[in-house]
Formats: structure tokens, sequence, C-alpha cells
């Protein structure tokens, strides 16, 4: 595919280039390798959004307690 003028990027240098075109392909699988991978089992999941919860908790307190304390 031939690169037009309105290409600022060279399309055609880019899929020409194999050395480039491997890096890309390694990234692109990169990406895809991350995105089929769990990062926390189950356990850990449910006790980290159990954390989450409880923090968020304390934090809608904490707020709640300090504007009271401004308005009297």
């Amino acid at each position: 595919m031939p690169t037009t003028s309105n290409d600022p990027y060279g399309g055609s240098e880019r899929r020409s280039n194999p050395r480039l075109r491997e890096l890309v392909d390694e990234m692109l699988a990169s990406i895809r390798a991350a995105a089929n991978v769990d990062l926390w089992t189950a356990e850990e999941r449910s006790r980290y959004e159990a954390d989450m919860a409880r923090i968020m908790e304390s934090v809608r307190e904490h707020a709640i307690d300090h504007g009271y304390q401004r308005k009297s």
C-alpha cells in the first residue's frame, strides 16, 4: 500500500520495515497476554474488595463527621 501525502506516519515504511513490524508484533502479543492474566486469585480479590469497602466507609464517616464540625 503506497504512502499518500496525507499519511504523516509513513504507513508503508512501518509495514515494510521487518524490525519495526517485529517490535509491534511483540508489543501486541504482550498486551494480549496481559489482558488475559488475572492479577489476583479469587480470595485475594475478595479480601481487597472488602478492604476497599472498609476504607471507603471510613472515608465517608470522616467526611460526614468533618462536615458537621465545620457547621457547628
